[in-house]
């Protein structure tokens, strides 16, 4: 296994299950926050979290559905991410922040994962 592929699926694993932990705590009451929850925006990172450690273990096991998950959750949290920036006046800046930091952590893992098939192919190449 590649090191950029160790590192995609570590960054993968890791802030699906951050999502999955910190939003179910915060759905259950367990973590109160100082600032306006938006529960829908929790239960889609707790969805997206669970989808993320999913990709992490099939990033592992090198199947290809894991580079269309990686792209389609990409694309979701940057969707998402525009959605509250632009349309949502009552969400907290925490929100978007996060939001952004997910955005950020998929596109390296999107870039770690395309590196490996870009060398990947031009190594068959040769």
């Amino acid at each position: 296994m590649k090191t950029t592929q160790i590192i995609a699926l570590v960054l993968a694993g890791a802030i699906g299950t951050m999502s999955v932990l910190s939003g179910t705590s915060v759905l259950l009451g367990l973590h109160k926050v100082d600032y306006t929850v938006l529960n829908g925006l929790v239960v889609y990172n707790i969805v997206v979290g669970a989808l993320s450690v999913i990709t992490a273990y099939l990033i592992w096991k090198d199947f290809l559905l894991s580079k269309k998950l990686i792209s389609v959750i990409l694309c979701f949290h940057a969707l998402v991410l525009a959605y509250l920036y632009f349309f949502i006046d009552t969400v907290a800046m925490e929100s978007i922040k996060a939001m952004v930091f997910r955005v950020i952590v998929w596109l390296l893992i999107f870039l770690f994962i395309r590196l490996k098939l870009v060398k990947k192919r031009s190594s068959t190449k040769t």
